[in-house]
């Protein structure tokens, strides 16, 4: 059977997850090898009280394939209820995996991954013993896996503690780094046909918005631009585009009652920078970023009364943009009980969530889908039932590394599988010292740009 959502783990839910390791540069679930021909790594990444939640990376190690079979058995009568990235049947215990569309080709050496939904009988959940790909034995055995969630870090960790940082950290130093408008000369605006003029200029500039400026649907964001809010600077009813454009950074306001995005990044947007923002009750996204954009940061920003907070990657079928872009660093953002994307993310690798307060996030906190590879470290998860997990609404799983992370009131969330390292230098806070340094410094009006 053909299923395309992710059953979402309970708070009362016990997860369990494989050990991880840091092999190579990339942060990966625990492995089991196989003879020549190939390896599968099978890990149960989430049990709860009568189900389960596994996934599957088959490693070729043979000659190139288009197309492919997996096939197991169950020995203490699990089934397979949905699936995404395969089309998965059982047959009393024997489970048969066939490749998508989209998936059916695997080079030497090269990999394709799937996940599933189970039911077990709650007295044992034992791994399959054997595996088959096209015929052939994958005769290596498998690694499954019963303990919590766990990472070991990199070999040299981030260090811990001291001042937060409060200046540019993330993908926006990368690929040349983030000035903005640097030093040009700087304009202040008070109206919304004064604002649209200057966001629109070819000029490298230092825009200053004063006041209240009410304004309808998105303001094109041109390139070199650094737009500041003075104290108490609001953007009411609209938002900002920035479409295939680079250079941006935006601090110190707050978007209002937007009728579209608060801000869109798209269309292969690179280096930009969001920071000490507040996002209040909006329509759509208050930051999207999508269309194969690059080298971001989203920084220090509070999001309040609001549903869909920030998506990353918009849609299934667009992974020939997207795969390879969509690098974005999450830090010490305040999502002040809103509901869901935290955000969600599609094929980008590394993306990187760190340090951010989640309170009473009614939806989810953090999604990976896609085959997307993000690491969530030294977050607080405060009244939240589903802090993370792998695959949403009808997309694919992604992986998901969580590490350093603490809990009051919330569930365990779901990892699994391995995200890419991390190529800049940042300072990680305690975990359980992010609620008061983000709810202390987050949003606008907290810095004196």
């Amino acid at each position: 059977m053909l299923a395309t959502r992710r059953a979402t783990l309970l708070a009362t839910a016990t997860a369990t997850a494989g050990a991880a390791l840091f092999v190579g540069g990339v942060l990966t679930a625990g492995t089991a090898h196989a003879a020549a021909g190939c390896q599968v790594n099978y890990s149960v990444d989430g049990q709860w009280s009568g189900g389960f939640t596994s996934n599957i990376t088959i490693t070729n190690l043979g000659d190139p394939v288009s197309s492919w079979n997996l096939r197991w058995s169950y020995s203490a009568g699990q089934q397979v209820s949905s699936a995404w990235n395969a089309t998965v049947t059982q047959n009393g215990s024997q489970v048969t995996a066939t490749n998508l569309s989209y998936n059916g080709n695997i080079g030497t050496g090269g990999t394709a991954s799937f996940g599933f939904n189970g039911t077990w009988n709650n007295s044992s959940n034992p791994a399959p013993n054997s595996f088959t790909l096209n015929g052939v034995a994958c005769t290596g055995g498998t690694a499954p896996t019963t303990a919590p969630p766990t990472t070991v870090p990199p070999t040299t960790p981030p260090p811990t503690g001291g001042p937060p940082q409060t200046g540019l950290v993330g993908w926006a130093t990368q690929n040349g780094g983030t000035t903005g408008g640097g030093n040009a000369s700087t304009t202040t605006v008070t109206s919304s046909s004064a604002l649209s003029s200057a966001l629109g200029s070819s000029s490298a500039s230092v825009i200053r918005v004063s006041g209240n400026i009410s304004c309808s649907g998105m303001l094109s964001v041109k390139s070199n631009k650094t737009i500041l809010g003075n104290s108490g600077a609001t953007i009411t009813g609209c938002g900002f585009n920035i479409s295939n454009e680079n250079n941006v950074i935006i601090r110190n306001l707050t978007f209002r009652n937007w009728g579209d995005d608060a801000i869109n990044v798209q269309e292969s947007a690179k280096n930009i920078w969001i920071d000490h923002n507040t996002f209040d009750h909006g329509y759509d996204g208050a930051v999207d970023i999508k269309r194969g954009s690059d080298f971001i940061t989203v920084s220090w920003n509070r999001v309040m009364n609001h549903n869909k907070s920030m998506l990353l990657g918009h849609s299934d079928g667009n992974a020939s943009q997207d795969v390879g872009h969509l690098r974005v660093t999450y830090h010490h953002n305040w999502f002040d009980a809103t509901t869901q994307r935290h955000p969600r993310v599609r094929f980008g690798n590394p993306v990187h969530v760190y340090n951010n307060y989640y309170y009473k996030n009614s939806g989810y906190g953090v999604a990976s889908t896609m085959n997307a590879g993000v690491l969530v470290e030294g977050n607080y998860f405060d009244g939240v039932s589903d802090p993370f997990h792998r695959g949403e609404g009808s997309s694919g799983a992604g992986s998901l590394v969580a590490r350093n992370n603490h809990f009051v009131g919330s569930g365990s969330g779901q990892a699994g599988g391995s995200v890419n390292s991390i190529p800049y230098s940042y300072t990680l806070d305690a975990a359980s010292s992010v609620k008061s340094i983000v709810t202390g410094g987050a949003g606008a009006g907290r810095i004196n740009p």
